[in-house]
């Protein structure tokens, strides 16, 4: 006979009182997490008036949520602000409408077909680096996403943004702040003023960037062009595209600053990234077989991408009342598994708050305890673009790289668990321009 499932644990008032303070004191989730992961276990209850979420952490949980019982779980909450955003984008479908959505988007952002943009990022990547003037000091959050903007928008919808960048600047702020953890959590039926033209200036933006495909150049093969041809009608193409603009860009933006970030704080692995480029690459633009052999900067991505995860926390909602790790998850739950968490388990991570990148050397890779590291979630369900985002990453670093040298100006960096995990107030750093690679 089976055992009757326990309830979810809770932090014990000592622990309770722990949390209260550091998020007091940080006004951030993320320590509150670590204190309770710590003290209660792999798997617990958050407390709050009207958010009560199951957090889970570590490969086990990971796998229960993104492959054995994946069906049990559901992306879609009516309540949620990113559903309201995003209507009936890729990311907040289940069921048959997520299969048949991503069925039409994925050919576009296979591997392969990323390849094809390689030149294209190299080119984007130019433009604003060509505004960097030798000795300035810049936001590298707010550089990174100028450039995440001008790939996505270029490479997959076939548009050249920049002449828009400045008018729409804002209203994409504010559609990530829209969706961004906040009070709504707590009490979701809380009026959110502040947001409606914001948003409405951004429709109007992408009805306007659909009609003149349709009329001109529907049959480009871009991902624009792929999504009109396979017979979607506007307001569905335009969820599609405001998803892969806010999700797309936003987490390439926060991968792209973190590793700035962490290559300012470590100067002995910012000269080896360095090196490597000038002997892979030279003064050329990245290639296919370039990007193939910038392994030690790959190395850097993967471990930035487990410091610092973008999307740092998985949401779900409980399709129906279950079992999981003995534990009882009542239907409606929210199911949260944290990335974060599970990227920092020193059960599986040695010295896990270190930036060590040679953890993800080829011949260590295999040490790895499947699905410990999950940047871009597992399972059918993982990320659609993990292969853009990896190989944009490597390219734009790597021109960065070929120009420029870095310097991090002194500032206390933290966290900041927005629509991704950034990094608050900006990362600072003087860029001096490079006269050769090897000088």
């Amino acid at each position: 006979m089976n055992q009757a499932a326990k309830p979810l644990p809770v932090a014990e008032s000592e622990t309770g009182l722990r949390v209260l303070k550091a998020l007091a004191r940080q006004r951030s989730l993320l320590p509150a997490l670590e204190i309770m992961h710590a003290d209660v276990g792999d798997i617990f209850q958050i407390t709050l008036p009207s958010f009560k979420p199951a957090v889970l952490v570590g490969p086990t949980f990971n796998r229960h949520v993104l492959v054995t019982d994946r069906d049990r779980f559901l992306w879609r909450s009516e309540k949620d602000p990113v559903t309201h955003l995003l209507r009936h984008g890729l990311l907040v479908e289940d069921g048959q409408s997520h299969d048949q959505l991503r069925a039409a988007m994925e050919p576009e952002l296979h591997r392969q077909k990323v390849y094809g943009h390689l030149e294209a990022m190299g080119h984007f990547t130019d433009i604003i680096l060509a505004q960097w003037e030798d000795g300035m000091n810049l936001d590298m959050l707010v550089e990174m996403r100028r450039i995440a903007l001008l790939i996505l928008m270029g490479t997959l919808f076939g548009v050249d943004f920049m002449p828009d960048m400045e008018r729409l600047w804002k209203p994409i702020l504010r559609a990530i702040k829209y969706i961004s953890p906040g009070f709504w959590i707590i009490w979701p039926d809380l009026p959110r003023p502040g947001y409606r033209r914001a948003l409405q200036e951004l429709d109007e933006y992408l009805f306007d960037l659909i009609s003149r495909r349709r009329i001109t150049d529907a049959e480009t093969q871009d991902l624009l062009g792929h999504l009109i041809a396979s017979g979607m009608s506007d307001d569905l193409i335009r969820d599609q595209v405001l998803t892969l603009l806010i999700a797309g860009h936003d987490t390439s933006t926060a991968l792209l600053a973190w590793t700035l970030y962490l290559l300012g704080r470590h100067p002995k692995e910012l000269a080896r990234a360095q090196a490597e480029v000038d002997i892979v690459v030279g003064r050329n633009m990245p290639s296919i077989e370039h990007v193939g052999h910038l392994r030690y900067l790959d190395q850097i991505i993967k471990e930035t991408l487990r410091l610092y995860p973008p999307i740092h926390v998985g949401n779900r909602f409980s399709a129906t009342s279950q079992q999981v790790g003995g534990y009882q998850i009542p239907k409606n739950t929210r199911v949260m598994y944290s990335i974060y968490l599970s990227h920092r388990d020193e059960a599986y991570w040695p010295d896990p708050q270190n930036f060590t990148p040679e953890r993800f050397d080829r011949s260590e890779q295999h040490r790895l305890t499947a699905l410990s590291y999950v940047p871009f979630g597992g399972g059918p369900r993982n990320c659609i673009g993990a292969a853009f985002a990896q190989v944009e990453a490597k390219v734009v670093l790597a021109r960065i790289l070929q120009k420029f040298d870095l310097l991090l100006l002194p500032q206390k960096v933290s966290p900041y668990m927005g629509a991704t995990l950034e990094p608050r107030p900006g990362v600072m750093m003087r860029v001096s321009q490079r006269k050769a690679p090897n000088g």
